[in-house]
């Protein structure tokens, strides 16, 4: 009898000696977190996809900026789709997917957050030419230039992860104590070579670019409220940012201030020197980071009319009309 009721205990009964227990909690608490998450992880899918029907099919949105954000809505959408059910399952039941699935969450777990970082960065370098040259903003950021980045910036991002997976693509579930579980283990150099280019390098660059767009839009305001004749205003050398690329940095400002807020506390734990990402501390600090991807959509909509517009005729199927992808989105 003790010996079947330890069999049930575990992942797989058969290998008794070699497999891992199975976690009991409270039946009432699965439930409510499970639905829970993964109520926000339908909705990070659901958002973020109306963002890049909304992008990709209507022709006046293809905009440098809305590349980018583009860019960005594609690493959300795979969080909320393979991330965010990935983690909820690996840490609340057995992993019965095997060794190579788990090798390429893994992969993935890298790939997408790289990815966001590297769009961040990229969309913080588009307001400051904006704002900071607006003169040659048209023809230092196109459309095509910004493309060419964006695909970089997925390419460093794959060849970036493998050196997190070179080891289990060699030897799959090497780390695994038992069967039954999904180890992610970090070594202590990787660790820290992730932890200045994902992390001090990019929030720095950020800041930086950010505090300098902040400092001109701000001589720019005061410089339209000072008491000066047009005709010094017509002579003035300094070309003026557009009201509307203010805004547009204001928004995306929120959206990178939002970011942060959701990114640093992953890199704390790893800053504590936590190198394990399956302690309880590092699991719920990944989940708020992932979360950040289910509030991106949520500032567009706050923000951008088009967002909001572009909603309306997806739900009301106005978007499989002819010649719809030229519709008036401002």
């Amino acid at each position: 009898m003790t010996e079947t009721q330890d069999g049930a205990e575990l992942c797989f009964p058969q290998l008794f000696n070699t497999s891992c227990r199975k976690l009991t909690p409270p039946w009432f608490e699965v439930m409510l977190i499970h639905t829970l998450l993964y109520s926000i992880s339908l909705l990070t899918v659901a958002l973020n996809l109306i963002v890049i029907i909304s992008v990709s099919h209507f022709r006046q949105l293809h905009t440098p900026t809305n590349i980018l954000l583009l860019s960005l809505a594609v690493s959300d959408f795979l969080v909320g789709l393979v991330l965010m059910p990935a983690e909820i399952f690996r840490n609340t039941s057995c992993w019965f997917l095997g060794d190579l699935v788990c090798t390429l969450f893994k992969y993935a777990i890298v790939i997408i957050p790289a990815s966001s970082i590297g769009d961040m960065v990229l969309i913080s370098v588009d307001r400051y030419v904006a704002i900071c040259d607006p003169l040659h903003y048209t023809t230092k950021v196109t459309v095509n230039r910004v493309k060419l980045c964006v695909c970089l910036c997925w390419l460093y991002s794959v060849s970036y992860s493998f050196l997190f997976v070179k080891d289990d693509l060699t030897q799959p579930g090497r780390y695994n104590s038992c069967y039954g579980e999904c180890v992610i283990v970090v070594d202590f150099v990787l660790g820290a070579l992730d932890l200045v280019l994902c992390f001090i390098v990019p929030v720095i660059l950020i800041i930086a670019l950010y505090l300098r767009i902040f400092a001109v839009a701000v001589s720019q305001a005061r410089a339209m409220r000072s008491h000066i004749t047009a005709v010094t205003l017509q002579l003035s050398v300094t070309p003026k940012a557009k009201k509307s690329e203010l805004k547009a940095a204001r928004t995306l400002g929120v959206l990178v201030v939002v970011f942060l807020m959701c990114f640093c506390p992953y890199y704390s734990v790893s800053l504590a020197g936590d190198s394990l990402v399956n302690a309880p501390s590092a699991s719920y600090v990944l989940f708020v980071f992932y979360c950040n991807s289910c509030l991106n959509p949520v500032i567009y909509a706050l923000f951008y009319p088009w967002f909001r517009k572009s909603v309306k005729l997806i739900v009301n199927l106005q978007i499989l009309q002819p010649g719809s992808c030229e519709t008036t989105m401002r």
